[in-house]
């Protein structure tokens, strides 16, 4: 160890060493850190950060703390929650097949830490869950120390932890590599990308496969947003045509799809109170704000005229061709409607005082505590509908008339359906939350 004296630690001379001379050497460099003495070599840069950062938080070095678990519940609720599920495919094919030959584990936590998606090698998988490395796990920097997840979300960059080089030492027997990956919508953090194993399985170019494969997932956000883009723009743009005027519809982050008499832009800062009425917009002044499936409709103000959707048509006549269609001042659109969501509208048609989550479920599912899945649907469906749908309960806006448009025969009705509220529907009855 004599040639590192005075040197920094370098990733790809520690990987290409005996992984016990390895072990040695970052043990030795950590403990000179902690005791304040001169190191056999230089902690890397961003592992000195991490660890005065732990040093100044107080996390002990020796003692594996560990926060509570999630529940199953709180676990699938942050699943639904977070768009990172929407790239498990991409990060699956970039990872997955080599891990079994490296014994290695690919983690996604999301931007609190918290580890959401695991899979890998079957018998690391069973190492990870002694160290706590489990799905539902808290691996944020200041609860467990410097890692691949809980550093790179602090650091906001790609970072690779070799052994020693983890603050606490119970983790020492692992090496880990983990990347951000942020929304090309807004630039938002929303969880980071690990490939953890046994320090045996150290390689520094890990991290650059790891990061690779985070830009591929962050390219398919990208495209997706663009995608999303393009389908407001084939609703909104047969509105702007009608429109006199200045006036564009932009997606929830801005992103305009499509403008008319204005200057076009790329994107359009949003004010953080933002929804349906008359809105302070910068760039553009006083606008009238309007709801459109999957973004806004934005028109320049020029009078104090009607500003939201004053009605809308739920038309569940035909069977598997159900629709939603929204009238406001500058004309309506139509949104075409799954099972699952033409089911939750009808029972929030049925109840104008609304439903708390716990009551859709049981209407839905005769069970109320899958309030989980329903507050994952009515996100989604609140997607197109914004400004037509509230919550704290959920119902339709108290201002929007709302017609429910039945099939002539009341068995056709969501035939598929096995919602308890829908079956007594079919059936002519009325039961809770159903009105006669």
């Amino acid at each position: 160890m004599a040639d590192t004296t005075g040197s920094t630690v370098d990733a790809a001379r520690v990987s290409a060493m005996d992984a016990r001379a390895a072990a040695r050497l970052l043990k030795g460099v950590r403990a000179a850190a902690l005791a304040g003495d001169r190191p056999p070599a230089a902690p890397r840069p961003e592992i000195a950060e991490s660890w005065r950062r732990m040093l100044a938080r107080g996390v002990h070095p020796d003692r594996d703390a560990r926060s509570r678990m999630l529940s199953a519940a709180e676990t699938e609720e942050r699943r639904h929650a977070s768009p990172l599920r929407e790239i498990l495919p991409v990060l699956r094919e970039g990872l997955l097949p080599a891990l079994d030959e490296s014994l290695h584990i690919m983690v996604v936590a999301d931007a609190d830490g918290r580890l959401l998606w695991r899979e890998g090698h079957s018998s690391i998988l069973r190492k990870a869950d002694r160290l706590g490395f489990a799905v539902g796990a808290d691996w944020d920097e200041a609860v467990v120390g410097t890692n691949g997840v809980g550093t790179a979300l602090v650091a906001g960059r790609p970072v690779q932890v070799f052994s020693a080089e983890h603050f606490v030492s119970s983790h020492h027997d692992w090496t880990c590599a983990g990347a951000p990956v942020r929304d090309p919508r807004d630039g938002r953090l929303l969880g980071v990308v690990d490939v953890s194993g046994p320090l045996a399985t150290m390689h520094p170019a890990t991290l650059t496969w790891v990061s690779s494969v985070a830009r591929l997932a962050e390219r398919e956000l990208r495209l997706r947003h663009l995608e999303s883009l393009e389908r407001l723009r084939t609703v909104a743009a047969p509105l702007l045509a009608r429109l006199p005027g200045r006036a564009l519809a932009v997606d929830p982050n801005g992103w305009t799809a499509a403008v008319t008499g204005l200057a076009p832009a790329e994107r359009i800062p949003l004010p953080k109170a933002f929804g349906p009425g008359r809105v302070w917009v910068p760039r553009l002044g006083e606008c009238v704000v309007e709801p459109l499936p999957g973004g806004w409709l934005l028109r320049v103000a020029q009078d104090r005229h009607g500003t939201a959707a004053t009605r809308i048509v739920l038309d569940l006549s035909r069977a598997g061709c159900w629709s939603a269609t929204v009238y406001g001042p500058s004309g309506s659109w139509s949104q075409e409607l799954s099972p699952r969501h033409a089911e939750l509208l009808f029972l929030l048609a049925e109840s104008p005082r609304g439903h708390s989550a716990a009551e859709l479920a049981g209407e839905l599912f005769g069970d109320p505590t899958r309030t989980v899945t329903v507050r994952a649907e009515l996100s989604r469906v609140r997607r197109h509908l914004a400004g037509v749908l509230t919550h704290r309960p959920y119902r339709f806006a108290e201002d929007v008339e709302v017609e429910l448009i039945r099939p002539e025969d009341p068995a056709a009705l969501l035939p598929h359906s096995t919602a308890p509220s829908v079956v007594r529907a079919r059936l002519g009855r009325t039961g809770p939350g159903m009105i006669p």
